[in-house]
């Protein structure tokens, strides 16, 4: 009897351990370690007792004898084909995942488990997987430490049906609306983003630390970098950015994930100075892992590698190239597959190849698969149902209101009206499996279940979500000038129906008529304009003379024309998610106040894009037929309460650049703490509680603090969002920009209750990328503003000099908020 070999020393270091295991494989058991070519879908099929494994996949895991991943085992959607019927729901997922498991570390020589990949863009994408509202709903609740608890509950239920890997989109902005993949981003700005992606990496991941505990999972970033700056929004466009946009707005997120301790990240289809991102070295080795450290996994995404042929001459070169670029793990393509030949033809070196293949095996040692590679018999876990509710509720945003229409009356009569009134599909988004029947609740519904005693509500649809056809107005009509109020709910939808037509990497394929598609991954808008159907059933409505309240029900910020007078109310409801519906009635009779803000800009028109708030001001004056001004500005929302701010103060008028990190030194990621948010390169997020927070010595004069009181002086509570932004105004060593947002604190507020709210201005506030790459405090005169939205904060000049001011008595100390009543 011999001694088990070093890796299987669970007291060995990974690095000894990952090392030995690369000493005993061949070159083709390397190769299988490195691909992800199969669908999952394909690797099983139904009987009449459960599902076996295929022929196909016993196949694929001889070929290499071993498998590196296996994508989407548990998916179910129209592209995958995987119905209710046909699919593995959670009492089944555990014992099919182990299947699959046990096969591959039984039937192979060196036994190394599979990594199972999941997608999870709002919760897991499989039968009985709980949804959450998308991405861009989370934007706008500006609440992470929601978003965190969540991703930890949707981690623990992939976990439990025995995947390993999470996908999940968070490094894209939405920089043009007419993308259709907008749904897939928390907003349009980087800090926002950044914000969100530390608290999805700390909830899926849990703590920082080399292993990555059974109810938790390693977490993919999609994607990098710099999707969301496709041209004209068409998705896979060429994107025309330069390396300091790059780094200034699409970046930032990326590096924030990366600190946080994400275990990888997706390789996006856009090129970046003429290279596709899977072959951009310059990307993936220089910013990621040479100056970054990253040492997690690079994954490509589906079928990207592909492409590269018609760069490379052929799939084999294909293949050298992007693994030479850093790329670690394919996605279906069939180029990784060829990679012995590239290794033994000299077009890469076979350590190249040893380097991803150790960052794969890394991986799985980290998720302690070659300890426990069975999930057992472990209960499905607990879906974050109430948390998916209270997310939605959360991101709806009040961006128009006349102050007397809302919220809701009981003993009414309420006409509910438009295309996304009672459709629980049209309100989920993009990637989700097939819901069981009975699961969620629509606007009708909640409306239904919440109204008071006394209150009738009628229905009729109006309209069809496209198209121009105006049969049925005469009855919504009919149903307006008979009631009390009128709630249209319009927008748009990303239900997949069985008859779309797909791309070979499952982006939907609609030409003509949408159907019922009018938002996801392919499907891009060159007008955001509400359709003709839609527009016809609101104007008819409001001509009425009946209050209208219209609740937009979308992943993507449509352009809206000028209400003003012609409607009481206008909120966003985004895709709230199955049970969205009854988080939007709460706010609509008043039960839950609303707090959500805009985490992107509301274009007036698409003519006018892009609009986001932070770009760059070079004496444009904006066009003669229309503003340039946003219809709505980011950060933007209303409360159905009044709240008063006053002007922001700073303890100092001046600081010295040498008293953060020095004058021409990089900056130093901020130390995690309790209270609002402040900007940091990337780290955690930067809270305001006292002088040791910043990861740098404080100055002898005390800290630069911006202090503003904001008092509620209606007759309900509210809870406010008090964002931060900072102006450079001159100096500096590059064009600034507009404004940029720094921080936000989200404090509550009772009737006649006041609060001051500080944030300390350090050098994550103060701090740009200068020429060399590297984000540094340089002198120059600032403007630090503070206020309810981007286009509503109050400033307070700050001066940044070459060298050290006087010191000034009476600096205020960094705090949380204080209220007096």
């Amino acid at each position: 009897m011999t001694d088990a070999p070093l890796f299987r020393d669970p007291a060995a270091p990974v690095a000894a351990r990952v090392r030995d295991l690369l000493g005993r494989m061949t070159l083709n058991e390397k190769v299988g370690q490195v691909n992800q070519r199969m669908y999952g879908w394909d690797a099983y099929e139904r009987t009449a007792t459960g599902h076996r494994l295929t022929e196909a996949f016993r196949a694929e895991v001889a070929a290499y004898d071993g498998m590196g991943a296996l994508y989407g085992l548990q998916r179910a959607d129209a592209w995958s084909g995987v119905t209710a019927e046909s699919g593995i729901g959670a009492a089944e997922g555990a014992r099919v995942s182990d299947a699959v498991q046990r096969h591959v570390v039984e039937r192979t020589r060196l036994g190394i488990p599979v990594l199972l990949v999941e997608e999870m863009p709002h919760g897991l994408q499989a039968l009985d997987g709980t949804l959450l509202p998308v991405n861009l709903a989370v934007g706008a609740t500006w609440n992470p430490e929601l978003y965190e608890e969540a991703a930890a509950l949707a981690a623990a239920q992939l976990r439990s049906r025995g995947g390993h890997v999470a996908l999940v989109s968070a490094l894209d902005l939405v920089r043009d609306p007419r993308w259709g993949r907008a749904e897939e981003c928390f907003g349009e700005d980087p800090y926002l983003a950044a914000r969100f992606t530390e608290a999805l990496v700390r909830g899926v991941q849990g703590p920082p630390g080399e292993r990555i505990g059974r109810d938790r999972a390693a977490v993919v970033l999609k994607h990098f970098a710099g999707q969301g700056a496709a041209v004209g929004g068409r998705n896979s466009a060429a994107t025309e950015l330069g390396l300091r946009e790059l780094r200034e707005i699409h970046l930032e997120a990326a590096e924030a994930g990366v600190r946080a301790g994400a275990a990888g990240v997706m390789a996006a289809y856009n090129e970046f100075d003429g290279l596709p991102c899977a072959a951009n070295r310059d990307l993936l080795t220089g910013i990621l892992r040479e100056t970054w450290g990253f040492t997690g996994l690079v994954m490509a995404d589906g079928l990207a590698l592909d492409r590269l042929v018609r760069l490379a001459g052929g799939p084999v070169a294909a293949g050298a190239m992007a693994l030479a670029a850093g790329t670690d793990l394919s996605l279906w393509d069939g180029c990784f597959p060829r990679l012995a030949e590239a290794v033994e033809g000299g077009l890469v070196d076979e350590a190249v190849l040893d380097a991803a293949v150790g960052r794969v095996l890394t991986l799985k040692f980290r998720l302690g698969l070659f300890e426990r590679p069975y999930t057992g018999d472990r209960p499905p876990a607990a879906g974050p149902e109430r948390l998916s509710e209270r997310i939605a509720r959360e991101s709806v945003t009040l961006l128009a209101h006349d102050r007397v229409t809302l919220p809701l009356t009981g003993g009414a009569r309420i006409a509910v009206l438009g295309p996304n009134a009672d459709s629980v599909p049209q309100q989920i988004g993009d990637y989700t499996a097939p819901q069981r029947p009975g699961t969620g609740a629509s606007v009708l519904d909640g409306l239904r279940a919440a109204a008071p005693a006394g209150t009738e509500i009628v229905y009729a649809r109006g309209c069809g979500l496209v198209g121009g056809d105006r049969s049925a107005l005469p009855e919504a009509v009919a149903l307006t000038a008979g009631a009390d109020v009128a709630v249209v709910v319009l927008g748009g939808s990303s239900a997949r129906a069985a008859e779309t037509h797909f791309d070979a990497n499952g982006a939907a394929v609609v030409t003509g008529d949408p159907g019922g598609m009018t938002c996801g991954e392919g499907v891009d808008l060159a007008d955001l304009s509400l359709p003709e159907g839609q527009s016809a059933l609101l104007d008819a409505v409001a001509a009425t003379g009946t209050p209208v309240v219209v609740v937009l029900v979308q992943g993507r910020p449509h352009a809206l024309p000028d209400l003003a007078g012609r409607v009481g109310a206008v909120l966003s409801a985004w895709y709230p998610g199955p049970w969205g519906g009854r988080a939007v009635a709460d706010v609509l009779f008043g039960v839950a106040e609303p707090v959500g803000r805009l985490p992107v800009s509301v274009p007036r028109s698409a003519a006018q894009l892009p609009v986001f708030y932070n770009g760059k001001d070079h004496g444009y004056r904006g066009y003669v037929d229309q503003p340039a001004t946003a219809r709505h500005a980011f950060g933007h929302g209303l409360t159905y309460s009044s709240v008063e701010y006053g002007v922001p103060r700073l303890s100092r008028s001046a600081v010295g650049v040498a008293e953060f990190a020095g004058e021409g030194q990089a900056v130093t990621a901020p130390a995690e703490g309790g209270g609002g948010y402040g900007r940091g390169l990337g780290g955690g997020p930067q809270r305001n509680d006292g002088p040791g927070a910043g990861g740098v010595p404080r100055p002898v004069h005390g800290p630069v603090v911006c202090s503003v009181e904001v008092r509620n002086t209606g007759e309900r509570p509210v809870r406010e969002t008090v964002q931060l932004y900072v102006r450079r105004v001159l100096g500096g060593s590059s064009w600034p920009r507009v404004r940029e947002l720094r921080g936000f604190e989200r404090v509550a507020l009772a009737p006649g209750e006041r609060a001051e709210v500080s944030f300390t201005v350090d050098e994550g506030v103060l701090a740009s990328v200068s020429r060399s790459g590297r984000r540094v405090v340089e002198p120059g005169e600032f403007v630090i503003e503070a206020g309810p939205s981007s286009d509503r904060a109050q400033g307070v000049p700050l001066t940044v000099r070459a060298s050290p001011p006087e010191a000034v008595p009476g600096a205020e100390a960094p705090g949380s908020s204080r209220r007096s009543p």
